[in-house]
């Protein structure tokens, strides 16, 4: 990058106070977007540390989890430690046999346990047009080499928080010595008792007083927040949902900006000292290897800040099942071997988690499904699934006389309408029985919508559950841990999501009986109703919206289209690994297209590589559990592979290998570790009938 792109990074970041000069470097200066104090730590690599908290690679994979002292009092420090076991384990299966300690973990390609020494720096940060605050951290290994210096971007994956990217991005960067940079993108816990006025301060403890900085308060006056209240007591609002921010059209921005953190950090670690409090900046983007990384909606945060980055930040990009909601271009068509033509690609986040949450509950009982997909009966009861499918077909959304016709004619939607890869059809159950679609289509039609709590989307609200499923206060044990145990999204923690117009009372989700059915259904109204916002028109009467829910689905799709990413990378090299099995992420509507779009934008100048990994799936977690283990590989491993891809070409001038298929082999029964045989590298020059390419405005990949 040229000495004037990094003069413009300096004016536009607040770090200068003098000018830009060949042979006078810029004073460095903290960036104008951080808010308060940037709080410091040093973890000594024994006792404590950057990467596993003290615990070591032994105690990740460990149980019980690390316990409090005071159960109703934990410290900063207690608080960390269980919020980084809970993010690693979230997304990294630990169970013997899957691959960790041999293919991935702390203590690969480490010395002992995996514990790295090492400065983390953590504050707030805004941005334009904002004043939501959004978590941002850098860590500095000890043993980062200011000679030689390196940055991972490490932004949350799901809504998870600050430490969600430590067992992805965070691992990968610190055991190379590299800086990494996190932020929450505006989502994390940040939950805020309606009811008490509880919030979490940035290290998870909380407060209530109005005077502290917190993650996040709903925008009421006390007045507000009192009449709410009185109708809806022990409610929580939730940052994703109800910041009224959108913060995912600023996920690109929020990266960006944790860079321009972590450049400052490393100015005031290893700067040249002048005096008076001066340092000059020695470390920037022109000597610094930067990747952009990351997971899932951090994958997706990353490769926006690379269409953002006009500053030229970023050298790389190397992420993982990337949420991504392209521009749709009905100018190419996707095609899987000699399989039917997609042309109903790039549908948006909320339109099929919409789709999944309405039909997917009675599609797990199609008999192509049902006995065969893991976890089904565990987490999915079939006279819910059956009161779900005969109230499908009583409101005409499903045909047939039997529950396996309903069912099977579910599954068809999904396949047939909505573009569910075949392949997604035995995970799906267990997604929905963990509420996966439901929560995001709640959370995401709340935040596209910019509405606040107090609107009630679709009658729905958040607060702890008894076991009948009635609304309860929270524990205060329950309450504490919060940041630590929460993955951002309810249901999760013991906050679940609350049916206020079930009948009878406000019931948990899962468990709502239905007014326009009087069956319990899973609340099968209010999943309507937001399939309802989602498409624009009723899903039951095919008629337009009116009045409040015409401007809140107008609002959504508003804000759906700010979120959409242009698949221009600026010719940066990028590569990415995704699933075909990705029962969270259809890879039809994200990775697939976002890599047509991509050579349709960028055309010769492309430098983007896709990998499509055969037996792999979105959480790597459930791989620990029979059924799962059987059929699945860990995505994980070859999101690492992805990583050194990245590395060598940026280093060694390695050249990128081309985009492919890569043919995994399960390994048959849990009881089976993983081995090299399951496990095929990415090839350097894969075979001609394993290459994805795209050529007569059609992206082709193999069988």
């Amino acid at each position: 990058m040229k000495r004037l792109m990094i003069c413009t990074l300096i004016g536009a970041s607040g770090l200068a106070l003098t000018g830009c000069k060949e042979d006078l470097p810029p004073f460095n200066q903290l960036p104008d977007f951080i808010q308060g104090d940037v709080a410091f730590s040093h973890y000594d690599g024994v006792t404590d540390d950057l990467l596993t908290a003290g615990l070591g690679a032994t105690g990740l994979a460990s149980t019980p989890a690390p316990a409090f002292a005071d159960t109703l009092n934990p410290t900063p420090a207690e608080l960390r430690r269980l919020a980084i076991y809970n993010n690693y384990r979230a997304l990294v299966d630990t169970v013997p046999g899957g691959g960790y300690g041999e293919f991935f973990g702390p203590q690969v390609g480490a010395s002992g346990e995996g514990m790295i020494a090492g400065d983390e720096y953590l504050a707030f940060m805004t941005v334009p047009g904002s004043d939501h605050p959004v978590s941002v951290m850098a860590q500095v290994p000890d043993s980062f080499d200011p000679d030689s210096p390196c940055m991972v971007t490490a932004p949350s994956s799901g809504s998870r928080g600050i430490y969600g990217a430590i067992g992805t991005a965070g691992e990968w960067g610190l055991k190379k010595g590299c800086a990494v940079v996190y932020t929450d993108k505006g989502t994390g816990t940040g939950s805020h008792n309606l009811e008490t006025g509880a919030a979490q301060r940035i290290d998870g403890t909380l407060t209530s007083s109005d005077a502290e900085a917190v993650q996040f308060r709903a925008d009421l006056s006390d007045a507000e927040r009192a009449d709410f209240n009185a109708t809806s007591p022990d409610r929580f609002a939730w940052k994703h949902a109800h910041s009224m921010a959108n913060p995912e059209k600023d996920w690109g921005l929020h990266v960006l900006q944790s860079i321009e953190f972590g450049f400052y950090v490393l100015n005031e670690k290893f700067g040249r000292e002048l005096g008076n409090d001066k340092r000059l900046i020695t470390i920037d983007p022109d000597n610094t290897l930067v990747i952009a990384s990351s997971v899932s909606n951090g994958g997706g945060s990353s490769l926006r800040a690379a269409e953002q980055d006009e500053l030229g930040l970023i050298d790389g990009v190397a992420v993982s099942e990337p949420n991504v909601n392209p521009v749709v271009d009905t100018g190419f068509t996707i095609r899987q071997g000699d399989g039917a033509v997609i042309t109903g690609h790039s549908r948006s986040l909320l339109d099929y988690t919409t789709a999944l949450s309405v039909w997917q509950g009675c599609a797990n009982q199609a008999p192509e499904v049902r006995d065969a997909a893991p976890l089904n009966a565990v987490f999915n009861p079939p006279a819910v699934g059956e009161n779900i499918c005969n109230s499908l077909a009583n409101k005409g959304l499903v045909a047939g006389a039997t529950l396996d016709e309903r069912a099977s004619d579910a599954l068809r939607i999904l396949n047939e309408e909505f573009g569910i890869q075949p392949e997604q059809n035995l995970l799906a159950p267990v997604h929905f029985g963990l509420a996966v679609a439901q929560s995001i289509s709640m959370t995401y039609a709340n935040a596209y919508g910019r509405a606040g709590v107090e609107d009630r989307v679709c009658d729905l609200t958040l607060a702890a559950t008894d076991g009948a499923g009635a609304v309860t206060p929270i524990t205060a044990g329950a309450e504490a841990v919060l940041f630590s145990s929460s993955n951002g999204i309810p249901p999760s923690a013991g906050v679940n999501i609350v049916y206020d117009g079930a009948e009878g009372q406000p019931t948990h989700l899962a468990s709502s009986v239905s007014p326009s059915s009087s069956q319990a259904d899973y609340g099968l109204d209010a999943l309507l109703c937001l399939r309802s916002l989602a498409q624009g028109s009723d899903v039951v009467t095919g008629s337009d919206l009116t009045g409040n829910a015409a401007d809140l689905s107008a609002a959504i799709a508003g804000g759906i289209t700010e979120v959409r990413a242009s698949g221009n990378l600026r010719g940066k090299p990028a590569v990415y690994v995704t699933g075909r099995a990705d029962a969270i992420l259809p890879i039809n509507h994200t990775a697939r297209p976002y890599y047509g779009l991509n050579q349709q934008v960028e055309g010769e100048d492309s430098n983007l590589h896709y990998y499509e990994i055969l037996n792999a799936h979105h959480l790597d977690v459930l791989n620990g559990f029979p059924g799962v283990a059987d059929r699945y590989v860990p995505l994980h491993h070859y999101y690492f592979q992805a990583l050194d891809l990245m590395w060598a070409h940026l280093t060694d001038e390695q050249p990128l290998p081309p985009s492919q298929v890569v043919r995994t082999v399960p390994r048959g029964a849990i009881t089976t570790p993983l081995s090299a045989v399951n496990l095929p590298d990415i090839a350097t020059d894969p075979a001609v009938e394993d290459r994805i390419v795209f050529e007569e405005n059609q992206l082709r990949i193999p069988e």
